[in-house]
């Protein structure tokens, strides 16, 4: 007997086995994706009513479509635990922000009003009323208020976890906070939980 016919049966044993291998792994792997329930964390770090929006909007979508969900919020992104809500917009340094007007004519209402930051600066009261102008405009488009939307997550098991360290350097009660807020921790604590995500974002 030569010694390739020697061989022959290993090597044919060998595919064969290999063959079952990439088989049985690949049905593996699919079974642990269908099984896998995608993770999302997000760090919500703003507390302007502008930016108030993406973190809820998008936590309580990836919650309705079944992803686990946690919202850490740091620094001023604390204002949206509160209890009472006070959310103002400011146009000052936020040029991409389109000013829209609430009332008039349809076409003033498409229309942007480019106002420079130093007259915007200037105007006592702007703030307020850029507030009050979005405010409208969100009524009018049938927008959901921070506090549904907040209130949305909740139901939806997205879980909101608070900055201990910016509630200790801001000075902030607990008691100032909704009682849903599900944790209290730090950085170091929040970071390996986002580590784990399959998806993390910064807002």
């Amino acid at each position: 007997m030569t010694a390739a016919a020697q061989t022959a049966p290993a090597t044919l044993d060998k595919s064969v086995f290999e063959q079952w291998f990439d088989e049985r792994f690949e049905q593996k792997m699919a079974e642990r994706e269908a099984n896998h329930t995608p993770s999302m964390t997000i760090i919500a770090t703003k507390g302007t009513l502008d930016m108030a929006y993406p973190p809820f909007i998008l936590a309580s979508t990836a919650a309705a479509l079944g992803w686990d969900v946690a919202v850490f919020f740091t620094f001023y992104g604390l204002e949206l635990l509160k209890k009472k809500l006070d959310l103002k917009v400011s146009p000052l340094g936020n040029p991409a922000m389109p000013m829209k007007m609430p009332l008039g004519p349809e076409w003033l209402r498409q229309s942007s009003l480019p106002i420079p930051n130093l007259i915007m600066a200037g105007i006592p009261g702007f703030e307020s009323a850029a507030t009050r102008m979005m405010q409208m405009t969100m009524q009018q488009k049938g927008i959901a208020s921070i506090e549904e939307l907040r209130e949305l997550s909740l139901e939806a098991d997205v879980k909101l976890v608070a900055c201990q360290m910016t509630v200790d350097l801001f000075g902030y009660k607990k008691e100032d906070f909704i009682p849903e807020v599900s944790d209290w921790i730090g950085a170091a604590s929040f970071l390996p939980i986002a580590q784990k995500a399959d998806v993390s974002l910064f807002v």
